[in-house]
């Protein structure tokens, strides 16, 4: 029987291009690393069912599930999963945020976590001497900095907390895209024997804001016909309402057009259902909202998921770490708008792979989160 070992995975996940880079395979198979940023299996696996398989955000689950086991029914939104609370957020220091991405909120959560004993250790993004993305362990305020900012590719940052977290780490915190947050809500709600220790000690996840990311292969392609540097790339963002992917690097400041960046967009981008990280204690983002896009970029978008994510908000308002602004109806209007768009263009794109509507992936027709979208689009192709 295929399903639930390594070959249904390099068949239906590998083989079709749905795997996302996220590492959750990785780490607790001596048969799978990460190179560059694709999955690679360096040897067969004749277990019938493997963790494997069982993390991989892109093998079938009973999400709704997983959804009432950390989600109150009462906060949750079929456009963007729960919300006990959404604002605009920045972290209050000016320093901090010139170093962290729009308005640093991330950066300064992971500083008061560490500060206040909340966790012990983060798992975050980094990149190597070539340049390229993986996850490291932070333990400390400066390490934090170091690696604060985005970059637009893939991290296989649960493959790091396999590697890396251990008894000795204490409590952990780690920065998660979409497709990472999903992978650690199924490793949390059925943990193998030899993984449940360290799934125990996972006790924050901050999500993140991802419409897609960029294929390492692509990406650097482009950079070079660009003559753009990797290394020396600073800082990467999408400014509001400039159709560019804007490129600090040390010396000065390049602008791609989206419709040339998004040619880099890996395949698997095109499949996901989910924009704002729903399986996350605290979804953050960049803000939009009208007004000169220098003061905007100094702000982010947060989504407060969960009890545990409730408490460390309040605690970095009290603490003055974080500055809050009531958002605008208008603008979770806009944010559910495009959550829809982005869940609706999935769907799409996944019966365009499959061939039919019953057969939807990874997806389970049941959830009624898709159940909702898929009628929409059954009802838009009859036209």
């Amino acid at each position: 029987m295929m399903t639930g070992s390594q070959k249904f995975l390099k068949k239906h996940v590998l083989d079709e291009g749905l795997c996302t880079g996220c590492g959750a395979c990785v780490g607790i198979c001596p048969y799978q690393v990460i190179y560059h940023d694709r999955t690679v299996q360096l040897h067969g696996c004749d277990l019938v069912k493997g963790r494997c398989y069982d993390y991989c955000p892109r093998t079938p689950c009973d999400v709704g599930a997983i959804r009432e086991r950390y989600c109150a029914a009462g906060d949750l939104t079929p456009e963007i999963g729960a919300v006990k609370g959404y604002y605009f957020s920045r972290a209050a220091d000016p320093g901090l945020r010139n170093i962290g991405q729009h308005g640093a909120t991330v950066t300064a959560m992971l500083e008061l976590a560490l500060s206040e004993g909340l966790i012990d250790a983060a798992v975050v993004s980094s990149r190597d001497q070539l340049s390229l993305r993986k996850g490291v362990i932070v333990q400390n305020r400066e390490a934090i900095r170091t690696h604060a900012g985005s970059q637009f590719t893939v991290s296989a940052t649960v493959a790091a907390f396999h590697q890396l977290v251990t008894k000795h780490t204490g409590q952990v915190g780690i920065v998660a895209t979409p497709c990472q947050a999903l992978a650690l809500a199924k490793m949390k709600f059925n943990p193998g024997h030899e993984d449940i220790a360290r799934v125990n000690q996972l006790t924050l996840v901050i999500g993140l804001y991802c419409g897609w990311t960029l294929s390492e292969e692509k990406y650097l392609k482009l950079l070079t016909d660009k003559g753009i540097a990797l290394e020396s790339i600073t800082k990467m963002d999408i400014p509001a309402g400039r159709n560019v992917l804007e490129i600090r690097t040390e010396d000065r400041l390049h602008s791609i057009a989206m419709e040339e960046a998004q040619t880099c967009i890996r395949e698997a981008c095109l499949y996901c259902m989910d924009s704002t990280a729903e399986f996350a204690d605290v979804s953050v983002g960049s803000a939009r909202f009208s007004g000169n896009w220098e003061d905007v970029r100094q702000w982010n978008q947060l989504i407060v998921r969960t009890t545990k994510g409730k408490e460390l908000t309040d605690l970095a308002v009290e603490k003055g770490v974080l500055e809050l602004r009531e958002a605008p109806a208008d603008s979770l209007k806009e944010l559910k708008e495009a959550a829809v768009n982005k869940k609706k263009n999935a769907l799409k794109n996944i019966i365009q792979k499959s061939g039919s509507a019953k057969n939807l992936l990874y997806l389970d027709s049941r959830d009624p989160a898709v159940l909702k979208y898929l009628e929409a689009e059954k009802k838009k192709s009859k036209k």
